[in-house]
């Protein structure tokens, strides 16, 4: 098992690691095909590439926060995260029509 910090914003990183996140590797970008069961993938992934990582038996966990609209586009710091709520939350996605 594998767990994975995907993210190309160095604030982001420094929040993980200020939380105590355990990873094994913090990289810029995922190539899902690399997932494989039981990996752990932390991010904030573009929907479809987080079904993916659930088809291919991985747990997805979102860096989610309540960002307010005049803050996008920032690049932010570990205390911004933290000032907007930073948390991890896991998200089982699946894709398809229904």
């Amino acid at each position: 098992m594998t767990t994975l910090f995907v993210s190309r914003h160095p604030g982001a990183r420094e929040w993980a690691a200020e939380e105590g996140v355990a990873v094994d590797a913090a990289i810029a970008h995922l190539d899902p095909e690399t997932v494989q069961p039981g990996d752990v993938v932390i991010g904030t992934l573009p929907i479809h590439l987080a079904a993916r990582v659930c088809q291919r038996g991985g747990r997805y966990l979102h860096l989610s926060l309540e960002l307010p609209p005049e803050w996008r586009g920032r690049e932010l710091a570990a205390t911004d995260l933290r000032r907007f709520g930073a948390r991890l939350e896991e998200y089982r996605v699946f894709a398809g029509a229904r």
